[in-house]
């Protein structure tokens, strides 16, 4: 498969009151989607605005990015949620962001998964459900944005709600196309033109290399750039730039 154009997108607004972990304003000259923590994980009223303020002036989707309820662990710790309690946990943090988004002149664009909600969904339905009916409780028809393959897409399509797949350049995959685990060694890849070259093998090819070696199918219409890694502002623009100049758009799917 050969892609013409792809989304990039970003975890944004992962701060709390004084703390930031991601460097917001320059990351939002680059993509073209902003992942906007919605409190559960991070972000707090005063940033959830900011973001959304900035992301409208320079024409940027906004997505609400969903949690457990899990602040004190960001959102990464495995939580056993029942259906009705998680799917008004979504659909709370959906309204929460489409607030400020609206105030900004423009609205939520999507929903994407954090962490290890982000990860329990691909595998398992119960929770994928959830998450799909908390979108749907929110309103409209969102698309969401997860792991090809994974049981949240499948559900999301069976709902009606448009189903988008995402890559990430910077994360090992298994064999089996999942993400490795964080705890798991060489989870994160570090090494800047690794990173740079993947993202555009994806997009141009949809394959990545496992790590094991294997080469897997990860076609996806949007990339993930993870801000909260070292360096994260400059790896984003050296990864535009090598998808422009191979003649690749980006463009956001929303």
């Amino acid at each position: 498969m050969s892609t013409t154009s792809i989304d990039l997108n970003a975890d944004l607004g992962e701060g709390f009151g004084r703390w930031h972990l991601t460097d917001d304003e320059e990351l939002l000259s680059v993509v073209t989607s902003a992942n906007v923590a919605c409190g559960f994980h991070a972000g707090d009223p005063v940033t959830m605005r900011r973001v959304c303020d900035r992301a409208a002036e320079r024409g940027v989707r906004i997505g609400a990015q969903v949690s457990y309820r899990d602040l004190a662990g960001f959102g990464r710790r495995a939580m056993d949620v029942p259906v009705e309690e998680l799917a008004a946990e979504v659909a709370y943090q959906v309204g929460a962001l489409e607030v400020f988004a609206r105030a900004a002149g423009t609205r939520v664009s999507y929903v994407k998964p954090h962490g290890a909600l982000y990860n329990r969904v691909v595998h398992d339905e119960e929770q994928a459900r959830a998450v799909v009916e908390g979108v749907l409780l929110a309103g409209g028809s969102l698309p969401v944005l997860g792991l090809p393959g994974s049981r949240f897409l499948e559900s999301a399509r069976r709902a009606g709600l448009p189903a988008v797949t995402e890559a990430f350049a910077d994360r090992a995959y298994t064999e089996e196309g999942t993400l490795v685990p964080r705890s798991g060694e060489g989870a994160v890849i570090t090494e800047a033109d690794a990173v740079v070259e993947r993202s555009l093998d994806m997009a141009r090819s949809g394959r990545a290399t496992s790590r094991t070696g294997r080469e897997i199918a990860v076609r996806a219409r949007s990339l993930c750039l993870h801000g909260d890694t070292p360096g994260a502002v400059d790896l984003a623009r050296r990864v535009r730039a090598r998808l422009e100049s191979a003649g690749v758009r980006v463009e956001a799917f929303a």
